[in-house]
């Protein structure tokens, strides 16, 4: 069983960076796909990135060219770097095992907020 601890959110004014982690406790992290979620008021999660076990990288068109995912699976941390940032990605984001086609299959962590804001 994996859990995640989310952390690295906070307010941002547009344009801004931010460097999200998530961090893995119980097995290892290696053998599954990660993907980072976000979930904005009055609105459904929806899939940001993946990072998977080949170490390829997919992303959500919204946010290609502006945010890249990394996994470090020695340190059993997930990262999700996001530069340019806009109003729009205010949310709660979290990290989760994700199937391969999108969904997740893990527990949810409490997430971390970030507010993209002037």
């Amino acid at each position: 069983q994996v859990q995640f601890v989310e952390s690295g959110g906070g307010l941002v004014q547009p344009g801004g960076s931010l460097r999200l982690s998530c961090a893995a406790s119980g097995s290892s992290i290696s053998m599954y796909n990660i993907a980072w979620y976000r979930q904005a008021p009055g609105k459904q999660r929806e899939l940001v990135a993946v990072t998977t076990t080949g170490g390829i990288a997919n992303y959500q068109d919204s946010v290609k060219g502006r945010f890249t995912i990394s996994r470090d699976n020695a340190k059993k941390t997930v990262y999700l770097q996001m530069n340019s940032l806009k109003p729009e990605d205010t949310a709660v984001y979290y990290c989760n095992l994700e199937d391969g086609l999108g969904h997740h299959f893990g527990s949810w962590g409490q997430g971390t907020q970030v507010t993209v804001s002037s």
